[in-house]
């Protein structure tokens, strides 16, 4: 399962809730990205210039990092990717990485928010968690590229009839609630 939807959608959060509830582990690509930058890995150094940037780590990072997370024993029992893929090339690559292991996605969640709602919450989360990425023009920057690069990715995955839209606006517990009622209803459907 995918969770996708543009900075500051409420994905992290929402992540983790349906991970606790449906029992598999969320994998979040940011996550993995941050604490490499905090460590000073190579991968984390390499990353930084990306993410202050507010770019786009590029893909042959990114597949790599993502390809030996899915390798991990506790994502047989299924997982929750957030924050990848994010362009048709990493479609591409998660396709593969899949087909190799003899699974498949069954569904792709987008939150949705409206650009001002997001722009604010980005900023809040700015001030609260001293982010470099989060300042009034990476934000421009970071929803443009979502516009432009994963809009297609969206598409793609409406087109093969996995993608669910839930509105990502309002108090926590009311989004996870309308998550956990479309997955099932998407999923009976099937």
């Amino acid at each position: 399962m995918l969770i996708v939807g543009p900075p500051g959608s409420g994905k992290g959060t929402q992540a983790e809730r349906i991970s606790d509830k449906l029992g598999i582990v969320a994998i979040s690509t940011g996550d993995i990205f941050r604490a490499n930058v905090k460590g000073e890995t190579p991968l984390g150094l390499e990353a930084k210039k990306y993410i202050d940037a507010g770019d786009y780590v590029p893909d042959s990072v990114t597949n790599k990092m993502v390809r030996d997370r899915l390798g991990e024993e506790d994502t047989r029992s299924g997982f929750l990717l957030d924050g990848y893929p994010r362009t048709a090339a990493q479609v591409d690559e998660l396709d593969s990485i899949l087909a190799e292991q003899g699974q498949q996605l069954n569904l792709v969640l987008q939150l949705t928010a409206d650009n001002d709602e997001l722009i604010t919450r980005l900023l809040g989360r700015a001030k609260e968690a001293g982010r470099s990425d989060d300042n009034q023009e990476i934000i421009g920057h970071r929803l443009e590229l979502y516009r432009t690069q994963t809009e297609a990715v969206l598409e793609r995955y409406a087109q093969q009839g996995l993608l669910i839209k839930v509105d990502g606006i309002g108090a926590i517990d009311e989004v996870t609630e309308r998550i956990m009622t479309a997955i099932d209803n998407a999923l009976v459907a099937r």
